[in-house]
């Protein structure tokens, strides 16, 4: 009965999320799809705790700003990492593969937070911290897609390439072949590799961007040996690897907006 009384309460509390002026008892009993008696009973204990305030002028009810502050007090103490781990991880679990941040940084990509899927066996796992090659990565192809070419493509150019790296034999040689997979990006809304960044590594990447101005954030990438992470399976992830993506941008866009975070990647120390 407690677990069902409170789902209800959830549920009007949801329900006026959106509704700046109020809604009638009527509309909101419509909408969760209770008796407005229940619904009434509901919103007397909501207005008892602060949550909900009714409007003499018109009887409609409101949101009070009570749910915001415990909003603000949580981020508050928390960073975007502590509030991105558990989500990296749930992608992590499902995808048996190492699942990564990246983050903004001036006009470098970095990544700063990684959870690991692979309990045993073959596993790929590097050292964070390093900034993200914009053309041979996945994660790097998924940011630019969410730029203009023109601008994703001086970005390119501009980067330095890797020292002492060995790309893969899939690793694009020209600008062309970088903005085709830049278009691909742009209309599956993730991008992918296979043996570009690394020999043997396969990876798929989603942007993170602020969800009201659209800026690009970052993003969310999983990769893995590429014999596990074929196109099949990234095909099979990539709901989930979407939804992480729009969870992580909601995480993200608070603390951009905030300055709390400023968003500066830890390039040493990023969780495992």
């Amino acid at each position: 009965m407690a677990v069902g009384a409170l789902s209800r309460g959830l549920g009007v509390l949801q329900c006026l999320v959106g509704s700046p002026d109020g809604l009638p008892l009527a509309r909101i009993a419509e909408v969760v799809d209770l008796p407005k008696s229940a619904v009434h009973r509901i919103l007397v204990t909501l207005v008892d705790e602060g949550f909900v305030r009714r409007v003499d002028s018109s009887g409609q009810y409101v949101l009070t700003l009570r749910i915001v502050s415990l909003g603000l007090r949580h981020l508050a103490g928390s960073t975007i990492f502590e509030l991105a781990i558990p989500v990296l991880s749930a992608l992590a679990n499902e995808s048996g593969q190492l699942v990564r941040l990246g983050l903004v940084d001036g006009e470098q990509l970095l990544w700063v937070a990684k959870s690991q899927g692979a309990k045993s066996g073959l596993r790929y796992d590097p050292d964070p911290g390093s900034e993200i090659p914009y053309a041979s990565t996945a994660s790097g192809v998924a940011w630019l897609s969410r730029l203009s070419d023109d601008e994703a493509l001086s970005r390119v150019a501009r980067q330095k390439p890797v020292e002492r790296h060995l790309l893969g034999h899939n690793a694009p040689t020209t600008l062309a072949e970088v903005q085709s997979r830049i278009q691909e990006a742009r209309a599956k809304g993730w991008a992918q590799v296979h043996d570009s960044f690394e020999e043997g590594i396969s990876a798929m990447a989603a942007p993170l961007f602020d969800p009201g101005s659209g800026k690009p954030l970052g993003v969310v990438s999983i990769a893995g040996p590429s014999l596990q992470l074929s196109g099949t399976r990234m095909e099979e992830l990539a709901p989930s690897l979407l939804n992480t993506a729009a969870e992580l941008s909601g995480l993200a866009g608070l603390a951009w907006q905030a300055g709390r975070d400023q968003l500066t990647p830890r390039r040493t120390g990023a969780r495992p």
